[in-house]
């Protein structure tokens, strides 16, 4: 879940958006490429060319080549676990969670290609995909602090504990598998309904307790 959403593109200063901008075309063109090639034969120099900077403005945004093919927006994490914090207090948790995922998620039809290429990159290179995994466990673990932060009524700013607690940490990983399983639902049925419409869906359905179907 590394998409960029309209509303989030929207937030800053237009130095800030021109920097999320650069940093999303050398993504798209690193995904694109790699998805094409490979991503073993995918250069920084090709990459940079693909997105019409030069390679010292590709090292501006990533120390590595590999870094570029990872996630495909890295400010997602910091706007979801953000608006976990900010949202009103008469909200669960659960919901405050979901509204954040959802904020990020209102472009995700017109950027599924996108997310398809990413998955097959990620798992053609199984060391791209081991840092992909990574990468999903460290935002989940933001994601956790967020709630716990949020159940103490803390702003979220200060000193992380060492152990968010087992309710934080549950609820990301569940919230997040949730996530995968609306994407990969709605991959297969995109002519039944809109990606939001089964989101809301499978949220419903945990915040019910995931009754049996007809019970």
């Amino acid at each position: 879940m590394q998409l960029m959403s309209e509303k989030g593109a929207a937030g800053g200063g237009l130095r800030e958006r021109k920097k999320r901008a650069t940093r999303a075309a050398l993504t798209e063109a690193a995904v694109r490429l790699a998805a094409e090639h490979g991503a073993d034969k995918v250069t920084v120099e090709a990459i940079s060319a693909a997105a019409g900077v030069s390679v010292r403005t590709f090292f501006n945004y990533f120390d590595t080549r590999e870094d570029a093919f990872v996630v495909l927006d890295a400010d997602a994490g910091a706007r979801m676990r953000r608006a976990v914090l900010d949202a009103p207090a008469g909200r669960s948790p659960l919901e405050a969670l979901r509204e954040a995922m959802a904020a990020e998620l209102a472009e995700a039809e017109q950027q599924h290609e996108l997310w398809r290429l990413h998955a097959e990159v990620l798992h053609a290179s199984p060391h791209l995909l081991a840092r992909g995994v990574g990468a999903h466990m460290a935002a989940e673990a933001d994601l956790a602090d967020a709630i716990a932060a949020r159940l103490r009524g803390a702003p979220g700013d200060g000193e992380r504990p060492a152990d968010p607690g087992l309710y934080p940490r549950l609820l990301a990983t569940v919230a997040t598998a949730a996530v995968r399983t609306s994407v990969d639902h709605w991959s297969a049925h995109q002519q039944e309904a809109a990606f939001l419409d089964v989101f809301h869906e499978v949220f419903a359905l945990l915040a019910a307790g995931l009754p049996a179907p007809g019970a």
